[in-house]
């Protein structure tokens, strides 16, 4: 028979083993992406919004999962807010995974800059007024809630039911989530209207699908070991995050092995109405 205590071990090596390959298959699909734009020398196929929307969401998760890690006073007031389940489900895979997508996507945005890397660069791959509206609207809300700390409850001697730091990582985890959500929209609407996935790397989707799927149990797995589910809801942001990317990802898996599938050649329109480079969503 096995007692609690050789239980709880097991669980815990199950989650932290759990954690580590989804980190790894999560990482490894920043890979394919570059890649394939270093061997064809261009960008085309890969709508630039997706990256830009990378940087901001990763550098969000990055700073969220370090202060729900490393910070004292974040720990604290999760505990004070939740406290069947006091300690954050954030480990330090998540932390390793956030290090490394920020250098990733940062890698991948800068090879629309022919400058550094002389990449083949449609005139018109450029950010749509829409995404360079969720791009502000983030940073004007994350400076309002920090505000609105700031002037409720001062610097220190905060009280965690009330505003408090807390809550400005809250916020930079719904930015997070919108930018997840709205960064797929128009690569998957680029695909339709070239009739191609031409450029846009399925090896980076498998990946995806693969460590959203890991990732979504070790949350339930943590939540359920420790008696509570409010663990999930209080890791709105893992939970949240999975579950969009999974759902674009089965997406982009129809559309590159169904619908386009041998439909390799870039559309090579000349009239500014048919370009496939031209700005998706409306300027």
């Amino acid at each position: 028979m096995i007692d609690a205590e050789q239980w709880a071990r097991f669980v815990k090596a199950v989650s932290r083993l759990l954690g580590w390959i989804y980190t790894l298959s999560w990482s490894a699909s920043f890979y394919p992406q570059p890649w394939l734009n270093w061997k064809r020398r261009s960008t085309q196929g890969l709508a630039i919004d997706f990256p830009l929307l990378n940087v901001l969401g990763f550098v969000c998760y990055t700073i969220s999962t370090c202060c729900f890690l490393y910070s004292p006073t974040i720990r604290q007031q999760y505990a004070l807010r939740h406290p069947a389940s006091p300690e954050p489900t954030v480990q330090s895979n998540d932390v390793a995974f956030g290090l490394h997508a920020v250098v990733l996507v940062i890698l991948t945005y800068s090879q629309f800059f022919f400058r550094l890397w002389g990449f083949q660069v449609s005139a018109r791959q450029r950010a749509t007024r829409p995404v360079l509206a969720v791009v502000w609207g983030s940073l004007l809300a994350l400076g309002a809630m920090a505000l609105l700390v700031l002037l409720r409850s001062g610097r220190e001697n905060q009280d965690p039911l009330d505003w408090a730091w807390i809550d400005v990582l809250y916020t930079l985890g719904y930015v997070k989530l919108v930018c997840t959500f709205v960064k797929y929209i128009p690569q998957a609407f680029f695909n339709y209207k070239r009739q191609s996935t031409e450029g846009w790397s399925i090896v980076q989707i498998l990946f995806d699908l693969t460590g959203g799927v890991l990732s979504i149990a070790q949350l339930v797995l943590d939540a359920s070991f420790g008696g509570d589910w409010s663990g999930i809801t209080g890791n709105s942001l893992k939970l949240g995050l999975a579950n969009i990317s999974m759902g674009f990802d089965l997406l982009f898996i129809v559309q590159h092995y169904i619908l386009y599938r041998g439909q390799g050649q870039l559309w090579k329109g000349s009239n500014e109405e048919n370009d496939p480079e031209r700005p998706l969503l409306s300027r």
